[in-house]
């Protein structure tokens, strides 16, 4: 008996048995098998995809209904609650200035202060619009200047800087160096002086102005009522008078074509002019560098200044080669600022010039060949220091000796 008592019932005894749970679960698979067969039925007929769409779009619209509903009553119904107790009645008070009693302004004992006020001195740099100048300044040239730093800096074109100073530098950029005094005109044109026996048309024509340019010019001085005949105007030889916008022919400086059967005509620019000239080789008509270096040390190419050569940079004595084979036709010096110069011949009107040469190693007449050594660089001349100057021509026509040379 007692071990009947002591002894535990079956577990499956102890387990509680829920009827009602078995009947949920076969009910929730009824109603999935009753869904899943709708379904089935929808897409036989082809309208599975339609209903996903339609389901799809009316949860959306219930999402956004909702959304609207839940800001409408618990956002946009909120009130503000404001701080009443300073008679502000809508929003925040604005931040009250504080009230302070300043102690008295003294001043100094005697001083009368406020019967002249405060004391201002005259500003003498006032800044005011830009105004043309019409009178002529002066520039004394310095170290490194060259006529293009020299115009930028007065505004000025190039050409005008030659062309107001003509008894300092004669058209010649080479003859620019430090120290020299320059006339810096007011406006771009040309500074001339007269000379007896000028007239106004003569002068206004051959500068391309008309003369009521030259005669309205303010700095020019010169009256209407007392300048009489414009083709013999009271103006005293030896006035300087500024020609507004006026433009002229440069003094040309370079030496003429040398021709192999009339080398003497070279005989104007100095003692390297060479008399008959027995004829030579002829070249290829393409060219070498002249020099081992490839780039400017001063002026290049530049009609617009008168300067028709490249300046090419070097050390001083730097080997000079001929640039294409032909016969010497000038070697020496030249009285017109180009110091040791070689000229060579050569054939079909090609020539090539080289200037500022500390020394010579041909002579008139000599044959050369492309490559050959003909002098080394130097600083003859109106130099500011070593370099060639090199020009290249054909006949008459100076030309830029970039277009020719190897790249």
């Amino acid at each position: 008996m007692q071990d009947n008592l002591n002894q535990k019932p079956p577990l499956e005894d102890t387990i509680p048995v829920d009827v009602s749970t078995d009947d949920a679960v076969k009910e929730k698979n009824t109603t999935e098998d009753r869904w899943g067969q709708i379904w089935d039925k929808l897409v036989r007929w082809g309208l599975g995809e339609t209903v996903l769409r339609v389901t799809t779009a009316v949860f959306s619209i219930s999402l956004i209904l909702l959304v609207v509903w839940v800001m409408a009553n618990f956002y946009l119904r909120g009130e503000v609650n404001v701080n009443s107790g300073s008679g502000s009645t809508n929003g925040r008070e604005p931040t009250r200035a504080v009230q302070m009693e300043l102690p008295p302004m003294g001043t100094p004992e005697g001083s009368s202060f406020f019967e002249d006020g405060v004391a201002r001195q005259s500003l003498m740099r006032t800044s005011l619009l830009s105004v043309q100048r019409d009178d002529v300044q002066q520039y004394v040239v310095q170290k490194g200047d060259t006529i293009f730093g020299i115009a930028s800096k007065f505004g000025l074109k190039p050409e005008t800087i030659l062309w107001g100073n003509i008894n300092v530098l004669g058209d010649n950029v080479e003859l620019l160096s430090p120290g020299q005094t320059l006339n810096i005109l007011p406006t771009d044109g040309v500074y001339y002086e007269w000379h007896a026996g000028d007239g106004l048309n003569g002068v206004s024509d051959y500068f391309k102005v008309k003369p009521e340019e030259i005669i309205d010019w303010p700095g020019n001085n010169l009256k209407r009522e007392t300048l009489g005949d414009l083709a013999h105007p009271n103006i005293e030889a030896g006035t300087w008078l500024m020609v507004p916008g006026g433009k002229r022919e440069f003094i040309n400086w370079a030496a003429p074509y040398i021709s192999r059967s009339d080398p003497a005509v070279a005989k104007v620019f100095g003692a390297g002019f060479c008399g008959d000239v027995v004829d030579g080789p002829v070249g290829t008509g393409t060219f070498i560098w002249p020099t081992i270096e490839k780039y400017l040390s001063g002026y290049d190419y530049s009609p617009e200044t008168n300067h028709y050569g490249i300046d090419i940079a070097g050390q001083l004595g730097n080997a000079i080669y001929a640039v294409d084979t032909g016969v010497v036709v000038y070697a020496g010096w030249n009285d017109w600022g180009y110091g040791n110069v070689v000229v060579i011949d050569h054939g079909e009107e090609w020539q090539s010039l080289y200037a500022h040469m500390n020394s010579i190693n041909v002579s008139c007449g000599s044959p050369v060949y492309k490559g050959d050594v003909i002098g080394v660089m130097g600083s003859s001349g109106k130099s500011s220091g070593p370099h060639l100057h090199f020009e290249l021509r054909k006949g008459t026509a100076r030309l830029n000796p970039w277009s020719y040379l190897p790249k």
